[in-house]
This record gives structure tokens, sequence and C-alpha cells, in this order.
């Protein structure tokens, strides 16, 4: 501040008036000052002030803003733009009572001059300023009347992002703008896994030699994708040298800010030549929706520039619409300040006052005592421009950012589509979107074809190996076991083996050369920590590492890994004994509970069928013994479905059909089983699986330098002191023999890989069980790294066309030992493996019974009442009789009970038939015995 000061008093000492006098008239005024500080000898600056005039033109003479109050500008020079002493001329419009000024044209007057702004309390209005910093916290009275950088960046973040760069290089003018632009790109690049690998920052006034130097060095970097953010005095030059150095060919990305279509814009229709050096360049452009208003200025903007330019036509820039809409915004603003009852009054600033008689003359600066009124005015403006919607949000921030997206060809520039904050990247413009549901996802996202640099429409790979003759260094594990993956070719700096053979076949795939080096890692004692080797790859001593490298969890967090080019998980490899059959041996395929519940169940059935075939069907009937012995046959015949028996009975037949279904189930599986058993050899081992170590106490083996200790521990749950590392084969066989009670182990834990190549040469020993991890081997790089991506393509490429598979059975395939074709001892099968038809046989059965005994007790009690004489139905019968009765019901064959019942039925309607006869003939009888005395009496009368 001392040298802000400083100058201000430079400034002053050559003699400003005092026009101390302040304003307090109570109505309208006729005329209000606001000023204007821009570089009028430049393209920017003629275009500006052909817009601010333009607009005051169209105010003045429209009564129905502002009303007879006339705006009156103060153009004033800023010659200085780029440098600190521009502080002279805002002072200088100052101290002529403007209500606001227009400007500055460049973020960095803007930082210097805010501070002034806030002391006078006098509104900034800035559309070329664009520093995402502006803030309006720190600087309340500046007011962007524009969209930041910050959206611009965050558009060049999605381009990025939806082409699938992950580097990007950063060329910028190392002042405000250029550093916080850059690092608001940074910001949006980090939201979508991408960052800026190289800054390339220039000084404010670079020379042409500075400017090829700083692009030599971004020759010389990795990325190909350039972001250029520099001011529009720049621009060209920066291309003309890129271009000479020939670096606007193919294979480069050129992505260039916002000042690049200014530069196209105000030089259009283009001169000859104009756009030779930038061809292939993407530039963005703020978009403005097509309007009425916008097509009216437009066709004024021809007359407006005749006179202003030379030879040189002057085209419409968005600068020149943001210029117009600023103008009629703080018009808005004014208006409604007044209507409000708001007057424009000016006082001397206390604190000035103070360094009165100082020969500073600071004291003649003023201060707009209704500023914030204002400021709170112009944020409240609600119009539609030739830019569009002009409304500020609660973050004060104009609504609706957006950009048309430029590519250069030929001699012009075509639009490939849109980005709004709205709805992203699109090829529809924003307005066409903002009343449809935001589709954010990258399915949803899309621009039209690019020719890139070089003439091509083939999409740039964005990155080539850094032209400055480095390696790179592969970081390749120096084991001491299977040497058939990886191992060091003796007194050479060479590798080979399985994993090296794929890397190199892989890299050959490759569209473009890759310069790298092995190293080899490791100390020829031990085998290497692959993790300790993935993690010195984040510290940069490896650019990547290469060999027998699973892919796990905690390493993915770290670095990326290509495609795995081998699955490989952990598997328990135990010692195994073969196991003969004996007399017994028919017994095995079940388990004793298995039995068990077989045989109960055989003579339930058969229990059921008797009960439901007994009263019907003459082969269950006889004497008791007769009874059981065909019941017990009949059971289990129906083992070999050759019961002779048959079944008459619905019920039966229904029972039957289910029992017969389990039975053939049960046969055919213990069939299978059996089979197993008798023909194929055996092997037994103590341990069953990973879950039976976990439950044990015997110490576990595993290869010195792999993951499957920390597995071990963290996720499977065993003690680490269980656990025995060993660094070769030998070894580990040498333990698996002793056992673990002669100080060996009774396990050994390892991938599937290794374990292949193990057992190939050792038979006394299997894999027990199933893998208990799904892992795979790849080659790792650092995060984001686009070689990671390319070698995964060319893994997939090999494993498509069989030179993977090729590359495994050259180094892999092994004679298997004798005794892999032998199978671990069978698993007895058990009941839980059957319980469901033992179910579902259980529940036809007391559903078959259940049926059957509401069928027999109402027949019973139909016997019942035919049986009980009417006259003997008045004496009942004791509970113990009746229970008799039912039994002896229930034993008695069903047609001889039809046949009794329907006898009696007979012999019932014939008794019937004699009472009614007998009834009939003593009637007779009685009638005649009347009649008889009559006729005598009448025999004697006569």
């Amino acid at each position: 501040m001392l040298k802000v000061w400083f100058l201000v008093f430079i400034v002053l000492s050559h003699g400003f008036s005092s026009t101390g006098q302040d304003m307090h008239n109570s109505t309208v005024p006729d005329v209000v000052n606001i000023g204007a500080l821009f570089n009028y000898n430049t393209t920017f600056g003629r275009t500006v002030k052909i817009a601010i005039r333009a607009a005051l033109e169209e105010l003045n003479a429209n009564p129905s803003i502002l009303g007879k109050t006339h705006l009156n500008v103060i153009l004033q020079e800023d010659s200085k733009y780029r440098g600190f002493l521009s502080i002279s001329e805002v002072l200088q419009v100052a101290t002529k009572h403007t209500v606001a000024i227009i400007g500055p044209q460049s973020a960095v007057t803007a930082h210097v001059i805010s501070h002034i702004a806030n002391e006078l309390q006098v509104p900034l209005l800035s559309f070329s300023a664009l520093d995402p910093t502006l803030s309006s916290l720190q600087f309340p009275f500046f007011i962007r009347t524009s969209h930041s950088d910050l959206y611009v960046m965050t558009a060049i973040a999605d381009f990025v992002d939806y082409y699938g760069w992950k580097d990007v290089i950063a060329f910028y003018v190392d002042d405000d703008s250029g550093r916080n632009g850059i690092e608001a790109l940074g910001d949006k690049l980090a939201e979508k896994r991408c960052r800026i690998s190289y800054k390339a920052p220039m000084s404010p006034e670079p020379t042409d030699e500075e400017i090829t130097n700083v692009l030599v060095q971004v020759a010389l970097a990795e990325s190909r994708v350039i972001v250029v953010h520099v001011n529009i005095f720049l621009g060209r030059k920066v291309f003309d040298i890129a271009k000479s150095l020939g670096m606007m060919g193919s294979g480069y990305v050129w992505l260039a800010t916002t000042f690049l279509s200014g530069i196209l814009e105000m030089n259009t229709p283009f001169p000859a030549g104009f756009t030779n050096n930038i061809q292939g360049v993407i530039t963005f452009r703020v978009y403005t929706p097509d309007s009425e208003l916008k097509r009216r200025f437009a066709s004024k903007w021809k007359n407006l520039t005749q006179g202003e330019t030379a030879n040189d036509p002057l085209g419409l820039s968005a600068l020149g619409l943001y210029a117009y809409d600023t103008v009629y915004a703080l018009a808005h603003a004014l208006d409604a300040f007044f209507k409000q009852g708001n007057r424009i009054t000016f006082s001397k600033d206390p604190k000035l006052s103070l360094l009165h008689g100082d020969n500073l003359g600071l004291d003649t600066l003023n201060i707009f005592n209704e500023g914030n009124l204002l400021r709170r005015s112009i944020y409240e403006v609600n119009m539609t421009g030739v830019t569009g919607t002009f409304r500020y949000t609660s973050d004060r921030d104009l609504v609706n950012p957006s950009y048309e997206i430029m590519n250069v060809v030929g001699t012009g520039f075509r639009s490939i589509g849109y980005w709004s904050n709205y709805s992203g990247l699109s090829v529809d413009p924003p307005e066409a979107l903002s009343s449809k549901p935001a589709n954010n996802s990258r399915a949803g996202k899309m621009l039209r074809p690019v020719i890139w640099p070089g003439d091509t429409t083939k999409k740039p790979r964005g990155w080539v190996f850094p032209n400055n003759g480095r390696l790179l260094k592969i970081g390749v594990p120096k084991s001491i076991s299977y040497h058939e993956f990886v191992s060091q070719v003796p007194g050479t700096d060479t590798f080979e083996g399985f994993c090296i053979e794929v890397f190199l076949a892989a890299v050959n795939l490759l569209p473009y050369a890759v310069p790298y080096k092995f190293i080899p890692f490791g100390d020829d004692h031990s085998n290497p920590s692959a993790t300790e080797l993935v993690r010195l790859i984040t510290t940069g001593e490896f650019d990547g590492a290469v060999g027998d490298i699973t892919i796990t969890t905690e390493r993915t967090k770290m670095v990326d890994f290509t495609q795995p080019y081998i699955e490989s998980g952990l598997v328990v490899v135990a010692p195994v004994k073969k196991t003969d059959s004996n007399a017994w041996a028919f017994l095995a395929p079940f388990t004793p509970m298995m039995w068990a519940v077989t045989a109960i169940f055989f003579l339930f059935v058969g229990a059921v069928v008797w009960i439901l075939e007994h009263r019907v069907n003459d082969d269950f009937r006889g004497p008791p013994k007769q009874q059981i012995v065909t019941t017990l046959w009949f059971s289990f015949s129906t083992m070999f479905f050759s019961q002779k028996e048959n079944t008459v009975s619905t019920l039966g037949r229904f029972v039957l059909i289910i029992w017969l279904f389990v039975v053939l189930i049960v046969n055919s599986s213990y069939t299978a089983s059996l089979t197993s058993i008798l023909t194929v050899q055996q092997l037994s081992s103590p341990i069953k699986g990973i879950e039976s170590l976990v439950n044990g106490k015997d110490p576990i083996g595993y290869t010195q330098g792999s993951f499957a200790k920390n597995y071990l521990i963290e996720e499977i749950g065993i003690n680490e002191s269980r656990l025995v590392a060993l660094n070769t084969p030998e070894e580990a066989a040498n333990a698996l023999k002793k056992g673990p009670h002669d100080g060996g182990i009774c396990a050994y834990i390892d991938e599937r890989a290794y374990m292949e190549l193990f057992l190939s040469t050792r038979c006394d020993f299997t894999v027990i069980g199933q893998e208990f991890t799904r892992d795979g081997w790849g080659f790792a790089f650092p995060r984001d790294s686009p070689l990671a991506i390319d070698l995964s393509t060319a893994i997939l490429e090999m494993a498509e066309s069989g030179d993977l598979q090729r590359i495994h059975d050259k180094w892999l395939l092994r004679s298997a030992c004798l005794s892999q074709g032998t199978k671990l001892e069978v698993e007895r099968l058990n009941l839980k493996s059957f319980w469901g038809l033992y179910l579902i046989c259980g529940f036809a059965c007391f559903l078959a019974l259940f049926i059957y005994l509401i069928q027999i007790v109402r027949q019973y009690i139909k016997h019942s009442s035919e049986e009980v004489h009417p006259a003997d139905q008045s004496t009942s019968s004791s509970g113990s009789s009746r229970l008799r009765s039912f039994l002896s019901f229930v034993d008695e064959k069903e047609e001889k009970v039809k046949h009794r019942s329907k006898r009696r039925q007979t012999e019932m309607i014939s008794c019937r038939s004699s009472i009614v006869g007998s009834s009939i003939s003593f009637s007779s009888n009685k009638d005649y015995a009347h009649s008889s005395p009559h006729k005598s009496d009448g025999g004697s009368e006569a």
C-alpha cells in the first residue's frame, strides 16, 4: 500500500484541482457522470468505446429509462493497463464526481484500483477483468458484468475429461489473471481425476526469445494437451512461434481460453493468412443466445465502426456485447436508485482529511455517499440485453454461464458444441436444454467431430514419452524362486520369463515406441516385497513395475494396474495320502445320520401304505405276523422298484409315487458316490480347507514377500505367530513333509500360479478346497498413467488372438504329476442334501393319513347309525366299547362292511313291509267288528 499512496502523491502533485463542494440537490440531477477506463488505442479499446457510446446514445434518447437525466461518460485512457501506474487514471476519473466506473481492462489493474473503489464507495463494473479471485467479499465494490474465468476453466476440464485425457500443460502469463485462472483450472481438473502435469509461465511482457524458450520446454514434456491462457495481445505471437517450432502438427491438442475467440471475432472477416498458424486449435467463446435485440445491434455495428477504424474491419465480439449491456445495466440500476427517492451526494473522506497540509492533496478526493445503495441496485437488475438474461445469482455472479466451443479450420472457425454450467457439453444450444432435466452423465455428453492440428479427425493420444533421452525405469522383482515367471539372465542386465515375455509382446503392439530399461529389485537372498516395489513407484524411484505382482486393494490405492494377464488366487496345499477301499466301503457314501433317517422313512412309508391299503387290499390282510412281514417286504422292495403288492387305494398310490421319486434320487446319489469311491484313487488329508486352518492351531507356511501374510492376518483372522515365511519351493516341501509336530507346517498357502508349478513334481501334496481369493497379476504404473490403459488394450488383444495362451504354455506348461488325476476323499452324502425330499415325502404321508382318518370316521358314524336298533338308542355305550367298536370297524375289510350294510338295509325294508301289512289286516278286522251289531238289529226288526 505504500507504493499505492506514493503513486497517489505523484498524481496529486501534478495539480489535481479541488472539486470539493458537496452536491446537496434534493432533485434528480440532469447529468450523471460515469467513467470508463480502457486503452482506446487498441482493437479491444476501440470495440469497447464504440459499444459504450452506442448504448449511451440510445439511453439518452429514450426517456423511459432515467427520464430527463442524461448519462455522461468520461473516457479515461488507460495507457498503462499492464502496469501499476494505472492508479493515476482512476484517480483522475474519481475527482470528477463519477458514480460508477466501467473497467478496467485487465485483472492486474482491477486488483489495484479495487482498493480505491472500496475506499471511495464507487462501484467498479468490469466485463474484461475475469480473474476468479476478484470476489465480492474482498472487493465489495468490484462488480463483474460477465462470467469469470472459473467457468471457462470448468468447460475446459469437462472437454479434457470428455476425450479421456489425464494430463495437460498450462501455458500462461505469470500475472494475477494468469496464475489464478490456471489455479482454477487445476481444481476443476482434479475433480475429474485429471491434472496439470507441467506449468509453463512467462512474464507479462515477454520477448520472442522468452516465448520460444518456454515453448521448447513444453515440447519436451510428456503431455500434448496444451491449455493456453494469455491475453489478446500475446495470443497470435504465441501461436506463430509454436508454428515455427513445429508444434502445430498432428499429435498436439491446443485449447485456448476466450482470448483467441475474441481475437477471431474482432478481426472478422479475417485477413489473408490470418488463421494459417492456428489450424485445429480449439477455443471457447462466451455464448450469447440469438435474439431480436442482438440481431438489431449487430446490424448497426458496421455503421457504428465507420470512421473508428482505418482500413481494418472491426468485428462485433462478445466484449462489445457485454460493454453495451454493462451501460444498460448501470442505467437500469440508476433508474431504480432514483425511483427509490435516493439522491447523489459526495462528502469528504475523514481519513483523508487528516492528511490536510502535508502537500499530498489527498483530501480533495470525495466519497460517494450513496455508493452502497447504487451497488445494491446493480445487483438487483433483472433485464434482457443483447447478451441474453442479465441477472445476478445469490453468489453475485451472472446467471447462465455458457460457452460455444469453436474449432479453427481453413480460413474460419466452426462450432463443435456448447458448454453450460447446467447441461455440460452438448451439441444443442444451452437455451434448448434449460427447460429439460439436467443430464450430467457421460453418455449424455456429445460434441461434433473435431479437425485436430495436422488436419486429422483422429483423436490425438494426448501424450508422448518425453523427448529428453530419459528411459522409463521399470522395476522387476528379483525373486529367488519360481524363475519361470521372472529371472535375470546371468551376467546381463536383461530379464526373461513368462511375465517379461507378456510385457514385451504387449509393448510391441503399441502404436508408439516405449523407451525403458529394466532395473532389478531385490537382494538375491529373499523374495522382495511386491508392495514395497509398488510404493516406490509413488515416490518416483520407478516409473513402473513388471513381474509377478498381484493386484490387491492396498496396491490399487497407490498405483494403476493394467488388465490382469493371468488369474491367480490363494489356495491351500497340504500333504495327502492314498486311501484304499475296505469291506465296509459300501457304507461310505452316506453318513450315519443319513442311513438312519433313510431306514426310518422306509419303515414309516411302509406303515402308512399298510394303513391306507389294509381295508381294501387283500395283499395287506391276514394274520398279524403275515401283515408285518408283508409291510417290511413292501417297504424295502421299493428300493429296487420290485414290490409285488399292488396298491389299490388312491391315497396309497399317491404316497407311493412320492416315495418312489425319493428312492430314485437317493439310489442315484448312492450309486454315483459309491462308484467314485471304488473306481477313482482317493487321497485323504486332515486339512479340509481354509476353514479348518482357521479353527486349528498348527503352523501355516507362506511365501516370503507375498501378500498372503497380510491377507491371512487381516482378512482371515489367523494369528501371526502361526505363520512361517518360506523362500523357496524346496523349503516349503520339506516343511510340509515334516508336519506340524516335527517343526514343519500343516499347510502351505500361496497363489495358484505358483502352486501349479510346485505340484507338477511333488505328488505327495495337493490343493485342498477352492481358491479363497480372486486375484490376478498386472503391470503397475503411476496413477492416471496412459501407458497402463494402452497396455491393457494390448493384453486384451493378445488374449483374443491366443498369443497370451501360447506364452503361458511356453513357460508354465509342465507334465502333471501322475497323482494329480486322483481325488481327495469323497465327501459323504449327508442329510443336509436330502432333507427337502424327506420333508415332501413326510408331508405327503401325513396328508394322506389325515384324509384317510376323515373318511374312516364318516364311514364309522354311518355304520354305527345303521347298527343300533331304535329301541336301543336310549342305552348309551361306554367309551371303551365305542373305541373297541371303532378299531374293529377299521380292521374289518371294507367290502364286508359294505355287504353287511347292504343286507341290513334289505332286512329293514322287509321288516317295514311286514309291519305295514299287519297294520292293514288289523284295521280291516276292526271295521268288520263294528259293522256286525247293526246287521243283527236289522234282522230282528225284520
